[in-house]
């Protein structure tokens, strides 16, 4: 958003600074009379009787841009000249009268009383052979900064120290219309007096007829006992801008409710979004959070609050911050916070835009209690079937070994735990098959540990190759997994018993 603003205010400067170039060099290089070679006395001349024209020449007709003279008013012939002589009056004297315009000493315009009539002549020297090579080398250039201000837009207009509009362009006349005010009377663009005489920038925004506001950036520039305005569009601006605060709302919205600490760090390492669950983790005071407190005196504060782990050197602790920060710029730093109040905190960095950088805090307590939990119910359930001296095996309804005691793995001399790979219901039934005499169970026992229908336990005879009977067991069990269970029968066992009291 801070590179969408940068390159609209650039744009904006840019045009501001082209058109003021524009209009400064149409000050100054607009011819202020037409070249004239030779005499000049009645050339521009007009005649006024009771304030309105009554006739004039055809040159006076040109310089003022219109097609013909009569019948306009002493008031829209001081508006058209007064940019060059600035000096007349309102009304026309009654006596004859001379005034110079600001370029030049050498141009005149002449009110003389006749009669019942005014008679108004401008008069100049006539150009050297030097200045009228320099007008028409100028001319073609002028021509080409009249169009880009006349086409530009962007509104342009001039104001004089009082705040009155004293020239404008085509664009600024086109938004006075829309806006409905009077061109040259009313600005529809509501700027604040200037205060000192050195540029600056304002936003302004205008009504529109659907209810809606159009939004300019005005650069204004001091220039000649007045202010050049320059005003450019950035709507565009300012719907992305409040794209980005509805968005920030509702993630801080959706952030409210997370169970999970949430804290945002920027570029500057400074903390500018955080969530209430941050507060309820952290203990930290919520006015302490609003102040943007740095990366180190968050931390520092934390382990003030004894809410992380007490560093065993003090002096590397703003060095392992520098460390944190760094892993969590790369997405790679992830701990575990065992608290001396016994809670369990799980710590997350992850990267940000713009060099930001956001910190989770997730309380799992719960979670490492109920794993612990869990864990040892497994060590007391396994220490128990150790006990057996029946070899239990325990498959998964997908035929995978999950589960077999001590019994089984010197019985059938195998150690799930150490294979690289699963061992499943195929695998263990070829062991089994390899170890006892021929028997027809065991395709039925693959499938019935495989079989997802409803079953019921059953038991078969086996023979080991060793000449030792054992009993077969197959029981399902919970979440569709089977138990087997081999049980060597008690008159080998007594055979057994004897023959080592013989031996003895």
């Amino acid at each position: 958003m801070n590179e969408i603003m940068a390159i609209g205010v650039g744009i904006g400067a840019g045009l501001a600074v082209l058109a003021g170039a524009a209009i400064l060099s149409w000050y100054v290089f607009k011819p202020k009379t037409v070249p004239t070679y030779g005499p000049v006395s009645s050339q521009i001349a007009i005649l006024f009787r009771n304030g309105i024209v009554v006739d004039s020449t055809e040159s006076a007709a040109d310089i003022l841009d219109r097609t013909f003279l009569n019948g306009v008013s002493w008031a829209e012939i001081k508006e058209d000249l007064s940019e060059q002589f600035p000096d007349l009056p309102d009304v026309l004297p009654n006596e004859t009268k001379t005034y110079f315009t600001e370029a030049d000493g050498e141009t005149t315009l002449t009110l003389t009383q006749q009669n019942d009539s005014v008679r108004l002549e401008i008069k100049s020297q006539p150009l050297s052979p030097e200045q009228a090579f320099e007008f028409r080398r100028k001319e073609s250039r002028n021509q080409r900064l009249e169009a880009a201000i006349e086409t530009s837009p962007n509104p342009i207009w001039e104001m004089d120290q009082k705040g009155a509009v004293i020239w404008h362009n085509p664009a600024y006349a086109k938004i006075c219309k829309d806006t409905g005010n009077t061109v040259g009377r009313d600005c529809p663009f509501e700027l604040a007096p200037p205060t000192t005489n050195s540029p600056r920038s304002s936003r302004v925004s205008l009504p529109c007829d659907d209810g809606s506001r159009r939004w300019y950036e005005v650069s204004s520039q001091p220039y000649n006992f007045g202010w050049m305005h320059f005003a450019c569009s950035i709507d565009n601006l300012v719907e992305a801008e409040m794209a980005q605060r509805n968005f920030v709302q509702t993630l801080t919205k959706t952030f409210a409710h997370l169970p999970i600490g949430l804290a945002v760090f920027d570029r500057e390492r400074r903390l500018v979004l955080f969530n209430p669950a941050l507060v309820d983790l952290t203990h930290l005071p919520v006015d302490f959070l609003s102040s943007k407190p740095n990366l180190l005196s968050f931390f520092d504060h934390m382990r003030e609050n004894r809410m992380m782990p007490e560093p065993k050197n003090y002096s590397s602790w703003k060095e392992k911050l520098t460390n944190v920060v760094s892993a969590a710029r790369e997405d790679r730093y992830c701990e575990t916070w065992t608290l001396p109040s016994g809670l369990t905190y799980k710590i997350t960095g992850r990267p940000h835009p713009d060099g930001a950088v956001a910190f989770l805090i997730e309380d799992i307590s719960a979670e490492i209690s109920l794993t612990r939990r869990f864990r040892s119910e497994l060590e007391l359930t396994q220490s128990v079937i150790d006990c057996f001296s029946d070899s239990v095996a325990v498959f998964s309804r997908l035929g995978v070994l999950t589960f077999s005691n001590s019994a089984y793995r010197k019985q059938w001399k195998c150690d799930p735990d150490s294979a690289f790979a699963e061992i499943t219901i195929v695998d263990a039934t070829k062991d089994w098959q390899s170890a006892c005499e021929p028997s027809p169970i065991w395709s039925e026992l693959r499938e019935f540990v495989l079989t997802l229908r409803d079953r019921s336990a059953w038991t078969a005879q086996l023979a080991l190759t060793t000449g030792e009977a054992v009993q077969c067991h197959i029981e399902p069990v919970a979440a569709g997994a089977t138990m087997v269970k081999f049980t060597i029968e008690e008159r080998a066992l007594i055979k057994e018993s004897q023959s080592e009291i013989v031996n003895s």
